[in-house]
């Protein structure tokens, strides 16, 4: 480094400020888009795989350093496969405009009042219900365990949809947009210790859902008709119509508080 490359270091201008700035607020916008996901363990597990990688140079382990590079040299196209669904997620809001966003908005909040008056009769039924919005992760696959459809969102189908003994009401209804597109589906069960013995297969189903993808899932219990929202791992129970809202919009409710998850070792 030369003189006048120590003197820039010592004195930044404002050119380097920008960039500080700019990657600062890059960096905490990617981790806000991992926050809460699964992605931020396999992060901290890669982190990890350094931290060895690094003692094993120094204690000079030749074969752990052999074996670690080979993994750092290959791992880059597992990870695209691993943190596909975070990075489709990252794009995907990239590729929002702020008109899109107003349009996005205003259809949101027709679509949360079916949702919300279809989960207020059936609560009031006693009617067991599980209901996925899907975000920026495709729900494709889990669309094929089920029945196919094309329909617009509203209460009465949903009523109709979930009403006992009915061909789809064992399973779940996938709403993409405005637009059911599948009812009678299978989702993945949370293999996490939960510390409510209480919940049933529909907690479950929604919780391995939303620890596998960015959708929140709607639960209506049968047994209590309570109101529960799976997010992001994390299970919000007990809603009121008017918290239910703000779960869907991402704004959680300070009275209610995510279920504890431990998850198995």
């Amino acid at each position: 480094m030369n003189a006048i490359e120590q003197f820039r270091v010592l004195n930044p201008g404002w050119r380097d400020l920008v960039e500080i700035v700019v990657v600062g607020y890059v960096l905490y916008r990617v981790l806000l888009l991992f926050h809460g996901t699964r992605a931020v363990q396999m992060a901290f597990g890669i982190v990890l795989l350094f931290v060895a990688y690094a003692a094993a140079w120094v204690l000079k382990f030749g074969m752990i350093t052999y074996l670690l590079g080979l993994v750092f040299t290959y791992g880059a196209f597992a990870l695209l496969v691993v943190f596909q669904p975070e990075l489709r997620a990252a794009l995907a809001h990239l590729g929002r405009s702020r008109l899109t966003r107003i349009f996005q908005h205003f259809e949101n909040d027709l679509i949360a009042d079916s949702l919300i008056d279809a989960a207020e009769r059936l609560s009031r039924a006693r009617i067991g219900a599980i209901i996925a919005l899907e975000r920026a992760v495709p729900l494709g696959d889990i669309v094929s365990t089920g029945s196919e459809m094309q329909a617009k969102v509203s209460a009465d189908l949903l009523l109709t949809i979930f009403t006992p003994y009915s061909p789809l009401h064992d399973g779940a209804v996938i709403v993409r947009g405005d637009t059911i597109v599948g009812a009678g589906c299978i989702l993945p069960l949370t293999q996490a210790d939960l510390p409510d013995r209480t919940l049933g297969t529909r907690h479950r189903a929604a919780l391995g859902l939303s620890e596998d993808t960015d959708a929140a899932v709607i639960v209506v219990s049968e047994e209590t008709g309570s109101i529960s929202v799976a997010v992001r791992g994390g299970l919000r129970r007990d809603l009121a119509p008017a918290h239910l809202r703000d779960v869907l919009a991402g704004r959680w409710p300070r009275a209610s508080e995510a279920l504890p998850v431990q998850t198995p070792a």
